[in-house]
């Protein structure tokens, strides 16, 4: 029977981040993926590196403001390999995003908050440098330090990385091994020749996103009253664009929020990508597809004057953000973690914080005495008998039913 000291249940950014530095600080770790490596949130999301931009647009140091506006910094040396995780696989989108507004009031006003806030402040740009999507936009247009890397990329450079670590399980084949104390002793697999595997553990980690209310129920039968819950779920409608688009990276403000978070990237067929977050993706989540398409083009029309958006395709994805649960149900500050035993269930909040969340688990089994066990050469031999899980695709590689505009907005004058 093999014997691991971290079995890390998840396949994002944040149960990748979290086996590198475990591993790192000499751990024996495994993580187990049920689906694909970075399914759900991690492929989901936009790659921006946030230094804090949406905390800071009431012109105030949030709590949250103050979390994230370290990662950058350690995110940049990882991206260029002066640290683990060693993330100079990783393509770089862009290494900075744009930051500009509409004529607004309040938009204004959250220009001034953003530039208040950041760690480092945006830098406004000439007419030469402004891009041609924003010209005739009002104000001034800066550009951020924050750069904006391929969520996919990023998962195949971690999981190349620890490739003898990383394995594929069935969950309804799964079994948790508890003794009289509540601790997990060990897990129980099915190998890929159906026969059953036990792998001993000091400690369990759940960083499965919206797969963690699952496992904890499935690990801690009972512990949980409907009353109580320790997770909650905030869902986005994203918007996608392909096309005869230029490459951009940025946010329009528009008072404390961002009105409109752009991000691009290739498709496997060549066509330029954008994907439409902020605002239009959480208002989105109460519309039907064909008419957030509609009121999305509108937006863009809005923000940026001289786009063209003739002869565009467009798309849309829905997504659920899974986060430790707040009392008032708004977005936590910081990665949440909740602890019982030898058994912790994590969530980063954003991408950004995968770092952090990393650190506090691994300070959080030091301080309950769960620390690297001695050396054994042979300890992987038995896990080789477990199948190994593939990286996601994109949400634009994956989307079907694409539309132009013209059939957007039919469908929903239709509707």
């Amino acid at each position: 029977m093999p014997a691991v000291d971290l079995i890390i249940f998840g396949g994002g950014i944040a149960g990748l981040w979290t086996l590198s530095e475990a591993t790192r600080l000499g751990y024996r770790s495994i993580l187990l993926e049920a689906y694909e490596l970075g399914s759900g949130q991690t492929i989901a999301s936009q790659g921006i590196i946030h230094g804090g931009l949406k905390y800071t647009l009431q012109g105030m140091m949030t709590g949250s403001a103050r979390g994230i506006r370290e990662m950058p910094l350690i995110w940049r040396k990882s991206l260029a390999g002066e640290q683990t995780p060693d993330l100079t696989r990783t393509e770089i989108r862009s290494p900075h995003c744009y930051l500009w507004r509409t004529d607004s009031l309040s938009s204004r006003l959250g220009m001034f908050g953003a530039k208040m806030g950041l760690r480092v402040a945006p830098r406004n740009l000439t007419d030469d440098e402004t891009p041609s999507v924003l010209k005739g936009c009002p104000g001034s247009i800066g550009v951020m330090e924050e750069q904006v890397i391929s969520p996919c990329s990023l998962i195949s450079n971690l999981a190349q990385a620890h490739s003898d670590c990383i394995f594929k399980y069935d969950p309804d084949q799964l079994t948790f091994d508890t003794d009289a104390s509540g601790n997990i002793n060990a897990v129980e697999l099915q190998t890929s020749s159906d026969t059953k595997l036990n792998i001993n553990t000091q400690a369990i980690l759940l960083t499965a996103g919206n797969g963690n209310e699952a496992l904890h129920a499935q690990a801690c039968p009972g512990t949980k009253s409907p009353a109580a819950p320790f997770m909650q779920r905030r869902p986005l409608h994203m918007v996608l664009v392909r096309g005869d688009l230029p490459p951009f990276n940025g946010h329009c403000v528009d008072g404390a929020k961002t009105r409109v978070t752009i991000t691009s990237d290739t498709d496997s067929q060549g066509r330029t990508i954008w994907q439409l977050g902020g605002q239009i993706a959480e208002q989105g989540v109460g519309q039907p597809r064909h008419e957030l398409i509609s009121h999305a083009a509108r937006e863009l029309t809005a923000v940026m004057p001289g786009i063209n958006l003739k002869g565009l395709e467009w798309n849309t994805y829905q997504v659920d953000r899974a986060e430790g649960a707040t009392k008032t149900g708004l977005r936590p500050e910081l990665p949440q973690l909740v602890t019982e035993g030898n058994l912790i269930t994590a969530w980063p909040t954003k991408l950004a914080l995968a770092p952090r969340l990393a650190e506090d688990v691994l300070a959080g089994l030091s301080k309950q005495g769960i620390t690297p066990s001695s050396a054994d050469d042979n300890w992987q031999a038995a896990l080789l008998q477990l199948p190994r899980p593939e990286v996601a695709q994109p949400p634009w590689e994956t989307a079907t039913d694409w539309v132009t505009l013209d059939d957007a907005e039919s469908r929903t004058n239709a509707a």
